[in-house]
C-alpha cells in the first residue's frame, strides 16, 4: 500500500482512528524507508517516504494504528570526511519512538563500517543489523494526555531529593512482588511508599529511566551498563523497567508517588547518544543525519568532538536537535506526569559553537515554554570540555549540583586543616556562588554522596577506591575522595573505629540536613548500604548496588527520619533567601562563634588549625510569629573540647534537639545552661524560644523528632592540646 502524503508534523509515529502518520527529519538525506514488522520482529514491508516537507520525510499510512513495530533505512552519501555516515542496511531507531520492544544484541552487524577499517571511506558495510536491534512501537498515548496531574507542587526551597536507582533500590525488597521488584511497578508498591514517606522525603530523583544500551567494551567483558547514562531513545522508557508491554506503569507509579505527596524528577541524558564515538554502532541518530545531529570537529569531520566524555556530544545549537530535546522533555510532563529534571552534564547544554552560554539557545527555549519554565530544572554544571566547570552560572531557573559542598563536607569532617571558612560558606547556602542575579539558597543542591562515588558508608570506611570488579585494573572511577577509614580498609571489628565511623556519618547527614539549601540523599546511605570501596559502581548490575533491606542499619535509620522531621519542623533552615546577620529590618539572622562563645573575626577564621565552630540561627524558625532560635556547636577535631554557647538577648535557656555522639540520646540533659564538652568529631544541636522554653511547637511532638531526655557527661580526665584552648 502506498502511503498518502500525511504531514510533516508531529515528529515521530503519531496515530488517529485511521491510521497512522509517520514523520521524520534528516536534511542531507537522499531517501528514507519505513519498515514495518510483524510481532514475531520479521520485516514484512519496507515503505518509501516520498514526501518531503522542510527536511522533514512523511507519510500516512492507513489501516494500521497502535501496537504497529517500526524502524527506519535511510539513504544517502557514506562520506565520513565530511560527516556523512548513511547506510540503509542499518535498521534505525526513531528518535520519537515512545516505546521500545525487544533487546539490542550487541553485533557487528551494528556498525556502519567494516570494523578494522574505518579510516577508508569505501569501508562500507553491508551487513543487516534488524535481526538484533529492538524495534519501534506505536503507541497512543492519549488517554494518558488526559489524566489529571495530582502532584503535590513542592517549593524547591522546602524539598528534600532522594537519589535512587529504579531497579537497585526494589531489587530485593520483601515486600515487593517478586515479578514488580526492579520495576517502575516496585517503586509504587504500597511497603516502598511508606518507607518513603516514613523517611520524610518530598522528591525521588530517578537516575535515567530512558532507554539505553550497553557499550560494546562492558558487553565484551560480560558486564551491562546499570546506571543508564547511555540514552538512544529519549521518549521511550526503559524496556526492563516495565513488568509488562504497557508504558502506563510509569504514569502509574508517578500518580501513585504524587498521591503520597513524592514528587518526580528524572535524571536525563541529553549531551550524548548511545552511540559513541567514530567507531560507534549506527543505530539511530548517526544513519538519520550525522552532520546534523553531533557536533563535528569543524577541521576532521570524521571525529566527534567529545565534550562528554562518552564518545559525542549531541549538537543542540541545531533547531531540529533542539526541538527534539525540548519536545522529549514535555512529553515527559504533560504525558508521563513528572515534576521536573536533572539535566546530566548541563554544561554541554549550554555550548554555542564558542562555548559555554548561560544565554544559549536550550536555555532560552527551555524557560520561555510555558509548559517546562513551570517544572524543576537542576543541573550537573559540568562537562570536561573546554571552561566546562560551571557551578553557579546557570540562569536564575536553575538549581545547581553542588560539588564544592560535597568536597568541603567531606575534608571538614575528615580533619583537613584551613576548611572552616569553607565550611561555614557552604554550610550558609554557597552565597559566594549563588547569592546574584536574584538567586536564592535553593539555587545550590547540597549532597555528600551521589550515584557516583562512595556511598557515605564507605566513605568513613576506604582510603582508597576498590574497583577490580569493573575490569579496568582499578584505573577508574575518582581518585581522589576526601574519605578516611578511620584506621582499617573496609569493614572493621574494631569497636572504637566502628563507633566513630557511626559517629562520621551522624555528624556528615547532620551538615547536610541543617545546612541552608536543598538537601540530596543517596538512596541506601540512611541504612548503611555499602559498594564494598566501589566509587565507579556503573556497570555493577548485582548485590555490590542494589540495597539490601535485610540488614538495615536501624539507628541510622531512625537518626534520619529525625533530621528530616526537624528539617520540616523549622522552615528557616530553608530559607527562600539568604540569611545574614541579624538586623531590626530582617525575620531572621544567622551569626559566627568560636567554642568561647565569642563572634568570629578575621583572625579567627584564618586559624588554619581551627576545626571547632559554633553559630546561632536566630529568627521566626516556624512561621508562627515566634522568636527562636538555634545552637549548633561543631567539633570536627580529634579531641573533645569544651564549649561556651552565645546566647541570643532576651532568649532562654538551651534544651538539645539532636546531637552525634551517641547511637541512642540517652546521656544528656534535655535543659542545659553553661559549658558543653562535646565529644571529638561530633556536633549538638539547641533550641529555644523567647516566649515559652518549652517545646511547643506541634510539629515537635512527632515521635522522631521528640526531645531527648539527656545528661552532661562528666569531663574527660584527657586535657586538649595547646592548640585547642
Amino acid at each position: 500500500m502506498a502511503p498518502l502524503a500525511g504531514m510533516p508534523y508531529p515528529l515521530g509515529a503519531t496515530p488517529d482512528d485511521g491510521g497512522v502518520n509517520f514523520a521524520l527529519f534528516s536534511a542531507n538525506a537522499t531517501g528514507v524507508e519505513l519498515c514495518l514488522f510483524d510481532a514475531a520482529g520479521r520485516e514484512s514491508r519496507r515503505i518509501p517516504l516520498t514526501h518531503r516537507t522542510q527536511q522533514v520525510w512523511h507519510g500516512y499510512l492507513p489501516g494500521i494504528g497502535a501496537g504497529q513495530l517500526y524502524g527506519y533505512r535511510v539513504h544517502g552519501p557514506y562520506l565520513p570526511h565530511l560527516g556523512h555516515r548513511f547506510n540503509p542496511n542499518k535498521l534505525l531507531l526513531d528518535p520519537y519512538a515512545r516505546q521500545l520492544v525487544g533487546d539490542y544484541v550487541p553485533s557487528e552487524a551494528h556498525y556502519g563500517y567494516q570494523l578494522g577499517h574505518e579510516e577508508l571511506d569505501l569501508s562500507f558495510d553491508i551487513r543487516d543489523n534488524a535481526a538484533f536491534m529492538p524495534k519501534c512501537r506505536v503507541l497512543d498515548v492519549r488517554h494518558l494526555r488526559q489524566r489529571p496531574n495530582n502532584s503535590p507542587h513542592h517549593p524547591m526551597a522546602k524539598s528534600i531529593i532522594y537519589e535512587l536507582h529504579p531497579k537497585g533500590f526494589t531489587q530485593l525488597h520483601p515486600g515487593v512482588p517478586p515479578a514488580a521488584r526492579g520495576r517502575f511497578a516496585a517503586l509504587a508498591a504500597a511497603e516502598v511508599i511508606s518507607y518513603l514517606q516514613r523517611l520524610g522525603v518530598t522528591c525521588v530523583e530517578l537516575m535515567p529511566v530512558q532507554a539505553f544500551v550497553t557499550e560494546p567494551f562492558l558487553a565484551e567483558k560480560q558486564l551491562n551498563n546499570y546506571w543508564g547514562y547511555n540514552s538512544i531513545g529519549f521518549f521511550a522508557p526503559h524496556p526492563s523497567y516495565l513488568q509488562g508491554d504497557d508504558v502506563s506503569e510509569f504514569r502509574d507509579m508517578v500518580d501513585t508517588l504524587h498521591s503520597a505527596g513524592i514528587e518526580v524528577i528524572l535524571d536525563v541524558v541529553y549531551n550524548h547518544s548511545a552511540e559513541g564515538n567514530r567507531l560507534g554502532p549506527t543505530l539511530s541518530f548517526r544513519g538519520i543525519d550525522n552532520v546534523s545531529y553531533y557536533r563535528l570537529h569543524p577541521n576532521i569531520q570524521r571525529h566527534y568532538i567529545n565534550d562528554t566524555g562518552c564518545g559525542n556530544t549531541l549538537n543542540l545549537s541545531h533547531p531540529r536537535v533542539l526541538q527534539l530535546v525540548l519536545d522529549s522533555l514535555r512529553y515527559w510532563v504533560e504525558v508521563m506526569g513528572v515534576d521536573g529534571f536533572r539535566f546530566d552534564l548541563a554544561s554541554c547544554l549550554g555550548r554555542e559553537s564558542y562555548g559555554f552560554d548561560a544565554g544559549a539557545g536550550f536555555f532560552d527555549a527551555l524557560l520561555q515554554d510555558p509548559v517546562l519554565c513551570q517544572v524543576k530544572l537542576i543541573a550537573e554544571p559540568w562537562d570536561i570540555g573546554p571552561g566546562g566547570y560551571q557551578l553557579g552560572n546557570f540562569p536564575l531557573a536553575f538549581s545547581e549540583w553542588n560539588d564544592r559542598y560535597r568536597d568541603t563536607m567531606r575534608r571538614f569532617w575528615r580533619g583537613d586543616n584551613g576548611i572552616l571558612p569553607e565550611f561555614a560558606r557552604r554550610f550558609h547556602g554557597s552565597g559566594d556562588l549563588f547569592e546574584h542575579n536574584g538567586r536564592t539558597p535553593a539555587a545550590s543542591i547540597n549532597f555528600i554522596t551521589s550515584h557516583d562515588g562512595f556511598s557515605l558508608r564507605d566513605l568513613v570506611s576506604y582510603d582508597k577506591r576498590h574497583n577490580l570488579a569493573n575490569g579496568e585494573d582499578n584505573r577508574d572511577g575518582h581518585q581522589e575522595n576526601f574519605s578516611h577509614n578511620h584506621g582499617v580498609e573496609g569493614p572493621s571489628d574494631d569497636g572504637a573505629i566502628v563507633a566513630l565511623r557511626q559517629r562520621q556519618c551522624r555528624n556528615l547527614l547532620t551538615s547536610l540536613f541543617l545546612s541552608q539549601g536543598v538537601p540530596m540523599l543517596l538512596a541506601g546511605d540512611e541504612m548503611g548500604r555499602s559498594q564494598r570501596g566501589n566509587n565507579n559502581a556503573y556497570c555493577q548490575d548485582n548485590e555490590l548496588n542494589w540495597c539490601d533491606w535485610r540488614h538495615l542499619d536501624g539507628e541510622l535509620l531512625d537518626f534520619t527520619r529525625r533530621l528530616i522531621a526537624l528539617r520540616r519542623a523549622f522552615p528557616l533552615l530553608c530559607h527562600s533567601r539568604f540569611i545574614h546577620e541579624p538586623r531590626a529590618s530582617d525575620s531572621a539572622g544567622l551569626k559566627w562563634y568560636n567554642r568561647q562563645g565569642e563572634e568570629m573575626t578575621k583572625s579567627l577564621w584564618s586559624e588554619v588549625h581551627s576545626r571547632s565552630l559554633s553559630l546561632v540561627l536566630q529568627g521566626d524558625l516556624c512561621g508562627d510569629g515566634r522568636q527562636q532560635a538555634l545552637l549548633l556547636m561543631v567539633n570536627a577535631d580529634d579531641t573533645e573540647l569544651r564549649f561556651h554557647p552565645p546566647r541570643p538577648t532576651g532568649l532562654g535557656a538551651w534544651r538539645c534537639l539532636l546531637h552525634t555522639q551517641h547511637g541512642d540520646d540517652t546521656q544528656i540533659h534535655a535543659a542545659w545552661d553553661g559549658d558543653y564538652l562535646l565529644l571529638d568529631r561530633s556536633l549538638i544541636l539547641f533550641h529555644t524560644e523567647l516566649s515559652n522554653p518549652e517545646l511547643s511547637h506541634p510539629e515537635l511532638t512527632h515521635p522522631e523528632l521528640s526531645t531527648p531526655e539527656l545528661s552532661n557527661p562528666e569531663p574527660s580526665q584527657s586535657q586538649p592540646g595547646a592548640n585547642h584552648e
